[in-house]
């Protein structure tokens, strides 16, 4: 399943922060539609993610019956993206 999306970066502060793509409403209704068939546990749901030139695999974490995409900083950082910064996402649920 492919799904493209523009999301905003927000920061999970933590022990360490952490960066995310929320995935929008739209998009993470067709997400549950078939994470069932993908997720390997407490509902993430693994992916292949391109943002810019950067692909990358990762697993959405289900947040407030959505999807946050992680963004690592080997993708954020040589593209200058930061917390508050709209990304488009091309990704596709890895079944």
């Amino acid at each position: 399943m492919h799904v493209a999306f523009t999301g905003r970066v927000i920061e999970w502060r933590g022990p360490t922060p952490y960066y995310f793509a929320a995935v929008p409403e739209e998009q993470a209704a067709d997400i549950r539609e078939v994470a069932a068939m993908a997720t390997y546990g407490w509902g993430a749901v693994p992916v292949e993610a391109r943002i810019g030139e950067i692909t990358f695999t990762t697993s959405l974490f289900p947040r407030n019956s959505g999807y946050l995409l992680p963004l690592k900083n080997a993708v954020r950082r040589p593209q200058g993206i930061a917390a508050g910064d709209d990304v488009t996402v091309s990704m596709t649920v890895r079944l």
